[in-house]
């Protein structure tokens, strides 16, 4: 029985409660000072539109609102105590709703970390801050042979399938995407209606199990596929190989979240676990995925075509550079997603221990495009919990072109981090399919929310450059970036993470030392 059906029974029953105490006991009238303000408080809950907590949870959800409002003095000591310096996430999570629901977003007494610690970072100010020109920067995406290209924002929703979220997050997610005028990726779990309701970006990803492009053998369906991909909101398609919550393993979507609809839109049958398959049946080596992504690029009428994935073992991604070379078809984009990603359902082992982390994936595949001279043809995107302007910037100067966000976008939404999402019964309305749960949640006011991070995301990336005393994003380099390593050893990021040369993987004699085993093993035609 869920809290708001409790409340109407208390509500219906208080007065006739309270009339049959009376009957032995005189003052029991006095209960009515404390029943009718609780049912008053209660339905104003279950009216109110701005908090999901509350609509869902009325009356005792204000005590979540009560240690709320205790939490800036409690997260103070926690980030200030924390034994590795690392802020916990509670503290880029307050910072995030302050900055979707427009609050001020300031801090009083200075950084709260150990600016002594290893592993601090930082970002060299200049004495001579430059003026921001463009306070809403593009970047084009779309090689050689991309007839439509596209200009994403630095900042967008990463992959969330609906089925993962709820009917009322996609669309609130969609909405903001469209008020803020960036791209909103659909997850592996196919292009819903609800993609395309308030007509933002879309970039539709094809997973393993090719959901809404899927024939009865579970295979890819080319026809279906060039019908939904050639619809004007979707803008760029990407394949996804892996991703970082779970590498080498397929999405999974519980049977208790998998309502008629969705397995509708995923053509699934209902009642169990749908678990996709770990690996891609349309091709089976590089050379295949690299054919795969011409298919699509001419199906989509010439649209963006890129791939996701966590990098593993690096002789695989290698062997796709390979082929690149050899076929003469590369993609217009790459997604490295980090090992440290989220994820709705995972099993433990893979979630914590499988998957190389986002900045050693990230400057690897920027190193391994470089080595083989394409790395100004194919952007590359970063997703791994980037949930600040600061972030942003740390994985930009080590190549990243544009930043997926996922966790940030569900903080904006209004999660709570209750880690129910694989169970149906998220209290904020955003990891269900439960309607008593999902209808609470606020579509128009979650989309501006969503919208207003993202601004305010912008913002303050923009004036971290002319803090920097950069005009552009292009201007900065891995060396804008400092980390204590130990003691007083200080590093920038062109020292920790090198650049290998452009183009020397094309030169067999050029080959840096620890680059030539796995560049000898890669081949075009095997992983």
């Amino acid at each position: 029985m869920s809290v708001r059906q409790l409340f109407f029974i208390f509500s219906i029953s208080a007065i006739p409660f309270t009339w049959l105490v009376a009957q032995t006991w005189d003052d029991a009238y006095a209960l009515l000072w404390v029943f009718i303000p609780m049912i008053i408080v209660g339905l104003y809950d279950i009216t109110q539109r701005q908090h999901t907590i509350l609509r869902l949870y009325p009356v005792i959800g204000h005590f979540r609102f009560l240690f709320e409002s205790i939490r800036p003095e409690i997260q103070q000591y926690f980030v200030e105590s924390n034994t590795n310096g690392m802020p916990i996430n509670r503290e880029f999570r307050a910072l995030i709703y302050q900055r979707a629901k427009g609050q001020r977003d300031t801090r009083p007494f200075g950084t709260v970390f150990d600016v002594y610690r290893n592993g601090y970072e930082w970002v060299n100010h200049s004495l001579a801050p430059k003026k921001i020109s463009n306070n809403n920067p593009h970047i084009r995406f779309g090689g050689k042979d991309c007839s439509e290209p596209y200009y994403a924002s630095p900042l967008n929703i990463s992959a969330m399938s609906y089925g993962a979220l709820s009917k009322n997050a996609i669309l609130a997610l969609n909405k903001g995407a469209k008020t803020g005028g960036f791209y909103h990726n659909t997850g592996e779990g196919g292009l819903s209606p609800y993609h395309l309701e308030y007509g933002a970006d879309i970039v539709w990803q094809i997973g393993t199990a090719y959901f809404g492009c899927r024939n009865e053998q579970g295979g890819f369906d080319a026809d279906q596929f060039a019908e939904k991909a050639r619809h004007d909101s979707v803008k760029m398609i990407e394949i996804k190989l892996s991703q970082g919550a779970k590498p080498g393993h397929g999405g999974i979507l519980p049977a208790v979240k998998l309502t008629p609809e969705i397995a509708a839109i995923r053509q699934v049958p209902l009642g169990h676990d749908v678990i996709s398959p770990a690996a891609h049946s349309a091709f089976s080596t590089p050379r295949e995925l690299l054919e795969f992504i011409r298919k699509l690029r001419q199906l989509s009428g010439g649209k963006p075509v890129g791939f996701k994935l966590c990098i593993g073992r690096k002789v695989e991604f290698l062997a796709i550079c390979k082929a690149m070379l050899e076929t003469g078809i590369s993609p217009d984009f790459i997604t490295i997603d980090g090992g440290e990603g989220g994820t709705g359902a995972a099993p433990v082992e893979l979630t914590n221990s499988v998957g190389m982390p986002l900045r050693d994936g990230l400057i690897f595949v920027h190193n391994a495009l470089l080595g083989i001279g394409l790395r100004d043809s194919i952007r590359l995107i970063a997703s791994g919990k980037a949930m600040s302007a600061f972030h942003m910037l740390r994985l930009m100067a080590l190549g990243a072109d544009t930043i997926n966000a996922a966790r940030a976008m569900m903080f904006a939404l209004g999660c709570i981090q209750s880690r129910q999402c694989n169970e149906d019964t998220c209290p904020t309305g955003i990891t269900t399919q439960n309607p008593a749960r999902y209808k609470a949640l606020d579509i128009d006011l979650k989309a501006e929310r969503v919208a207003r991070y993202h601004a305010s995301m912008i913002t303050n990336l923009t004036s971290l450059l002319a803090t920097a005393g950069l005009e552009n994003l292009q201007e900065l380099k891995p060396w804008h970036i400092n980390r204590r390593v130990n003691g007083t050893d200080i590093r920038h990021y062109g020292e920790l993470y090198p650049c290998i040369a452009e183009g020397c993987l094309l030169h067999k004699d050029k080959i840096p030392d620890c680059w030539k085993h796995d560049w000898e093993q890669s081949q075009a035609d095997c992983w």
